[in-house]
């Protein structure tokens, strides 16, 4: 008697090789230094960035934007050089998407000054007049709660100290609300006098919008 003669031998048996099969050619390569590609180019989001992926995230902006372009001639012609592996390195969870309801973002860092963004945000219709994106001019009127942001960039790796973190806020508060700062006029506009040297919502979300595809664009230009 064969062991196919033995249904509950032969089922054991199979599911230990599928399991075998399974560990060796889909969770060993992934710790495996081939299938994480890094840049020196691409850099960790800032405590910032990260909070404004958070609420990108929260508010539901990956079901409608996909970050991901295909090497298509008319994908690249339309957003930009074509995504690579090492741009996602810190991106956890992923945000490809597959919907493009709205624009590619993947590419939208430096595209447009902060001063687009403040408008487009706080009302998309003025932009443009067909678009069916929602208002977020509200998030202007939210201030940024930073008290997790250590955490965060800890729990995912960013290697920064509390220091850092401490740093990057603060940077980016006397930034934003800098009298010279070239986009102030348009902050102004959607953001209540009581938060104006406060960072908001919306400020964190332009931020992590201006991160998108910047540092994959200074890796191009070295080329």
């Amino acid at each position: 008697m064969g062991i196919t003669s033995k249904p509950v031998v032969f089922a054991v048996l199979a599911a230990v090789v599928i399991l075998i099969g399974t560990t060796v050619t889909v969770f060993i390569p992934l710790f495996m230094p081939s299938t994480q590609p890094v840049s020196a180019y691409i850099k960790p989001y800032t405590a910032v960035e990260q909070e404004g992926r958070d609420i990108y995230m929260r508010e539901g902006c990956n079901n409608c934007h996909t970050q991901t372009v295909r090497p298509l001639r008319t994908e690249v012609l339309r957003y930009g050089e074509y995504s690579k592996p090492e741009e996602f390195a810190y991106d956890r969870p992923f945000l490809w998407g597959s919907r493009r309801t709205g624009p590619d973002l993947n590419r939208v860092g430096g595209k447009y000054p902060d001063s687009w963004h403040y408008k487009h945000l706080d009302s998309p219709q003025s932009m443009f007049e067909k678009s069916n994106m929602p208002p977020y001019g509200w998030l202007a009127k939210n201030r940024l709660d930073t008290q997790y942001s250590f955490k965060k960039t800890s729990t995912l790796g960013y290697g920064y100290s509390e220091n850092d973190v401490q740093q990057q806020i603060a940077q980016y508060r006397g930034t934003v609300t800098d009298e010279r700062y070239p986009s102030k006029e348009s902050r102004n506009n959607v953001t209540p006098t009581e938060l104006r040297k406060e960072i908001t919502e919306m400020d964190a979300l332009i931020a992590y919008l201006q991160k998108l595809g910047r540092d994959v664009k200074k890796m191009e230009a070295t080329k």
